[in-house]
């Protein structure tokens, strides 16, 4: 199991050179991966509260590249259906270089619906973001082939564009998020190299034995055969102890391979998270 933390781009986070910091603290530190959330506006807890100051998590992210040299890093989860796939590709093309082949991708739905999409005039609809979000998918793994790409969709187009350079990877890994047991962002989760769940309606007892029926839907549903990431955690305390060790555990065995640091203003105040980075993953 490898370990990694999804961090917030608002409130006590919105500094990009903060978050690079965050970065070189978590890589000293032991972890091995360090994503950002991707996120045009917050509010508290919900769409009704007040705003709070953001950052653009691509900004951000070339600064944690250029600031460490071995974590993986990425956006975790960036709403496709909102963006442009053609400036997507182009912008994480260059991110790939810039951290050295580094770049893991996390994508999904995005959400809440009003405050990512429909404040801005854009489709809140869950069924006509999930279309924009699979042809946003294929435009981006179109383009980095670095070959003549052509595409026609519903909501995209693609005229033999042709992207150079492509990804320093041969391959960027692309995980999958979405909200289980919800069956169809599992489906496509499948068809790509990894997946981050959600796990909202689960108790936190019960989501290990989810997880690893999770696991077995999404192996039904698989073609490929490469390597295939599961992206899940929680909260430990970091101090070696038998308590960490068995949480992890138990999510090792239902085949969770990325544990997932819970570093967030949910969890506590910066001060308290960045303290946490420092003591590093709960596990060798």
């Amino acid at each position: 199991m490898r370990f990694g933390m999804n961090v917030p781009i608002f409130g006590e986070y919105a500094d990009p050179q903060l978050l690079a910091a965050l970065a070189v603290e978590a890589e000293d530190s032991g972890w091995d991966g360090f994503w950002v959330w991707d996120h045009l506006q917050w509010s508290g807890e919900g769409d009704g509260e007040p705003r709070q100051p953001s950052v653009d998590p691509t900004v951000a992210l070339a600064l944690i590249a250029a600031a460490t040299s071995r974590v993986r890093i990425g956006p975790m989860v960036l709403p496709l259906a909102r963006r442009r796939p053609a400036k997507v590709a182009r912008e994480l093309a260059t991110l790939d270089h810039l951290s050295g082949g580094r770049l893991t991708v996390g994508v999904g739905l995005g959400g809440p619906p009003g405050l990512e999409f429909g404040d801005f005039g854009e489709e809140t609809d869950a069924r006509v973001r999930a279309a924009k979000l699979d042809e946003g998918l294929a435009v981006l793994q179109g383009l980095w082939s670095g070959e003549p790409f052509t595409f026609t969709g519903e909501h995209h187009t693609v005229r033999e564009a042709q992207l150079l350079p492509p990804p320093l990877q041969e391959h960027v890994p692309i995980w999958v998020g979405g909200e289980w047991p919800r069956r169809a962002p599992f489906r496509r989760a499948a068809r790509f190299d990894g997946v981050h769940p959600l796990m909202f309606s689960v108790p936190p007892d019960e989501q290990p034995a989810a997880l690893a029926q999770l696991v077995r839907y999404v192996a039904q549903h698989r073609t490929g055969s490469g390597p295939y990431d599961v992206v899940f955690g929680g909260d430990t305390v970091g101090d070696g102890g038998a308590a960490d060790r068995a949480l992890v555990g138990r999510f090792a065995d239902a085949g969770v391979t990325w544990w997932m640091e819970g570093i967030s203003h949910w969890r506590g105040p910066l001060v308290a998270m960045r303290e946490r980075i420092r003591r590093g993953p709960p596990g060798p």
